[in-house]
This record gives structure tokens, C-alpha cells and sequence, in this order.
């Protein structure tokens, strides 16, 4: 597996999304840290009661707070994903083993940690009226605009019927179009 991308959640506090960024990197090959503390519990009965019963299959890593983060991933690239940033997501050039923040879902990073982190601080745009996108949707929204640029690498890029077969016709799309068939 060739996916490097790593996702940072500082404090979440609902297991349902967390579940979710769970799921994701499940599917993406990528790494989740959580810092504490949690809005809930990671022991088995819980991490069950979620609904997240690929959890065993998931990269995941704990710590007591941002600091112990830092100390054990020192120089490494951190994007802060926050509705306070001022340039989009798609600004930037993400990198292998780039790690991507979001913050926890009633207050999103720490102001403390933003103005440390002033030129990595990414945002989603969106209509003004909205506080802000659900966690999970917003994770995937970032992480997925990371893999493109990385190529897709390591992850499947064509998918096949489960009772029949495609009509075989490679001609499918336009000369307009600006999807591609690989990836």
C-alpha cells in the first residue's frame, strides 16, 4: 500500500463521525491519530455500539494531547483544516506523509494552535450562513482532494459489476469530458 496521508483529529467528540473518518481511512489506507481527550469511549463495547466493527483493520494512534503529537512526529507537515482559514483546501500542494488536522465538532482547533500554524490553516468554501460541514463529510472532502493530487495511488480505480458485465464500450466519454478512465 502506497498511501501515505495521515488524519489528525484533535478531540473529537462524536463516535458516529469518528466511526466514519474511521471507515475512510479504512478504505484509503490512511492513518488516524486522535488526541484526547474523547467525547467517548474506544473500548470494544463501544467502539461496537458505533458501529465500527472495521476498527481492527485501522491504523489508528492515540495521544494525551497536541504537544505528545508534536514531540512524536517532529518537522512533520501539518494542515490545519478550519472554517477561520484563509485560502481553500485546493490552494495547496499536499505531499506524502502530509498530515491533516480537523478539530473537534462544537469549537474546531484551538485558536492557540491556529495562530502557530498561520500558513498551513486550510478551509472548505461555503455559503457564510453555515457554521460549518458535518466532521466526517469534511475529512473526506480534504482527503480525497489529497489522494487526487497524489495520483490515487495504491487504491483501486476501476470497480466491476457484481451480476453482469459492462457492455465493454471504452468510448464511454467524451473528448469534453473531464473525467478519466485510470488512474
Amino acid at each position: 500500500m502506497e498511501v501515505n496521508v495521515n488524519i489528525i483529529l484533535h478531540q473529537p467528540e462524536i463516535p458516529g463521525n469518528t466511526g466514519n473518518i474511521g471507515r475512510t481511512c479504512v478504505a484509503t489506507g490512511t492513518s488516524l491519530h486522535l488526541i484526547e481527550p474523547l467525547g467517548f469511549r474506544l473500548d470494544e463495547k463501544s467502539i461496537k455500539r458505533a458501529g465500527m466493527d472495521y476498527w481492527k483493520d485501522l491504523d489508528v494512534h492515540r495521544y494525551v494531547n497536541f504537544q505528545e503529537f508534536q514531540q512524536r512526529h517532529p518537522g512533520k507537515r501539518i494542515w490545519m483544516a478550519t472554517t477561520k482559514a484563509r485560502r481553500a483546501y485546493t490552494e495547496v500542494s499536499f505531499g506524502e506523509e502530509d498530515y491533516i488536522m480537523f478539530g473537534k465538532e462544537s469549537a474546531g482547533i484551538p485558536e492557540e494552535i491556529l495562530v502557530e500554524h498561520e500558513e498551513s490553516c486550510i478551509r472548505i468554501p461555503m455559503l457564510p450562513a453555515i457554521r460549518s460541514l458535518n466532521l466526517s463529510n469534511a475529512v473526506a472532502i480534504v482527503l480525497y482532494e489529497a489522494l487526487r493530487q497524489q495520483g490515487f495511488r495504491g487504491l483501486e480505480a476501476e470497480g466491476e459489476l457484481h451480476r453482469l458485465q459492462w457492455k465493454g464500450n471504452e468510448d464511454f466519454l467524451s473528448p469534453q469530458s473531464t473525467r478519466t478512465k485510470k488512474i
